[in-house]
């Protein structure tokens, strides 16, 4: 960060308002909040549950006034009331597009050192206090080179840990590099169960799936941010945001795509004639997880509402969050809006990372909202990261969504 960050920082910290203060105003648990003008923006929530009542949350820094080019910082916060109130218990450096989850009472954190950075993986045994550092293939370091993802499911099944991943290499290192284009190809990581995670020979990687340019009459502009699931017929696919360029125009965004996965985790296809699917939002990163309770795969979603369409490019438009179900990954009902927010451009409710909890959803948000100083520097940008819980999730049913 810059002098004048840290001196901006610094004031806002003496001066901002209150927890309880931002609680009235913001919806859902004020887990963090940076104002805009620090230049530092929250992104990459996660999640976790370490006990009963006992969650982990984290986010990462990004923006001018950030190092997520040079060397990450991610926060780690605890919350021992059911997400009413939060502390921050950590904060490590090299970490950014970090999953948390949780293995065999150790608490993971995958994602990559930097923006386009290696691949990496940390341990913490003390439930998120210390993190493993690593320095080489035995300790962490999973893959060298450029790689781009963000916080997406982790999967166990099949007696294996599974993750999506993006190869971003020929993207620019630096700041202001290219986002997504043609350098963006999907891959799938994955380890037997039981297996030491920080070790890389333990790990295979799938073939890279990379976009073709002629898919979709030449409209897509990448593909991203993959979700890793369970097939009903026993497998694993990958459901991926599908971004649409801009100079198309804003109606595009309600589609996603479908990669599958063979079960040894080495090989990884695609067919374009059937992979495109319906997917409310999904334009933008969502996280999907299979129910087996209800037998369906539930997401909470950044669909854009009628009277919202045409605006502005639907990738932007992230102020309503929505829950949507589907028996097969297909086809998509959308059941309940969450959260919603009638401007457009500063406010947003975005990188929803969320778990089951018995008959609730506990979710994170990346959230762009009003405070004292002008509220955040826009949608994109947050200014907070905010816990919500959706209670008796699978009986909602809003008879009025357009």
């Amino acid at each position: 960060m810059n002098l004048i960050g840290i001196i901006l920082a610094l004031f806002f910290a003496c001066y901002s308002l209150s927890a309880q203060e931002i609680n009235e105003i913001v919806p859902g648990s004020v887990i963090s909040h940076y104002p805009a003008s620090t230049g530092i923006y929250i992104g990459c929530p996660g999640i976790a549950i370490i006990g009963t009542g006992v969650y982990l949350a984290k986010h990462s820094e990004f923006g001018p006034g950030s190092s997520e080019w040079e060397s990450a910082v991610t926060h780690v916060y605890r919350s021992e009331d059911y997400g009413i109130t939060w502390s921050r218990i950590s904060t490590i450096k090299g970490l950014f597009w970090a999953s948390v989850f949780t293995y065999n009472n150790a608490v993971y954190l995958l994602g990559t050192d930097k923006h386009h950075g290696n691949t990496v993986i940390m341990r913490s045994d003390d439930e998120g206090k210390t993190w493993t550092n690593p320095v080489d293939s035995n300790t962490g370091l999973l893959l060298k080179g450029q790689y781009h993802t963000a916080p997406v499911p982790v999967l166990f099944h099949c007696g294996r840990i599974w993750r999506a991943m993006e190869d971003a290499s020929g993207a620019m290192s630096q700041v202001g590099g290219e986002w997504g284009g043609p350098h963006y190809g999907s891959f799938i990581m994955s380890a037997p169960l039981n297996s030491d995670f920080l070790r890389q020979d333990n790990w295979t990687i799938s073939n890279v799936v990379r976009r073709n340019q002629k898919w979709m009459d030449g409209q897509t502009r990448a593909w991203l941010e993959g979700n890793v699931v369970p097939t009903l017929q026993g497998g694993v696919a990958c459901i991926l945001r599908v971004n649409f360029n801009r100079e198309q125009g804003p109606a595009r965004g309600d589609i996603a795509a479908i990669i599958q996965v063979n079960k040894n985790g080495k090989k990884a296809k695609f067919n374009p004639k059937t992979g495109f699917i319906d997917l409310p939002g999904g334009d933008k990163k969502f996280t999907i997880r299979y129910d087996s309770v209800s037998n369906k795969y539930w997401t909470l979603t950044n669909y854009v509402p009628s009277q919202h369409k045409d605006q502005i490019h639907a990738d932007r438009i992230r102020n309503t969050l929505a829950l949507a179900c589907s028996d097969n990954l297909h086809d998509w009902d959308i059941r309940f809006v969450i959260l919603y927010h009638p401007d457009i451009y500063k406010h947003a409710f975005q990188y929803v990372d969320w778990l089951f909890e018995g008959e609730d959803i506990i979710a994170v948000s990346r959230t762009a909202y009003d405070d004292e100083f002008g509220g955040a520097h826009n949608a994109h940008d947050a200014n907070y990261l905010t816990f919500h819980r959706i209670k008796n999730f699978r009986s909602l049913k809003d008879q009025d969504i357009k």
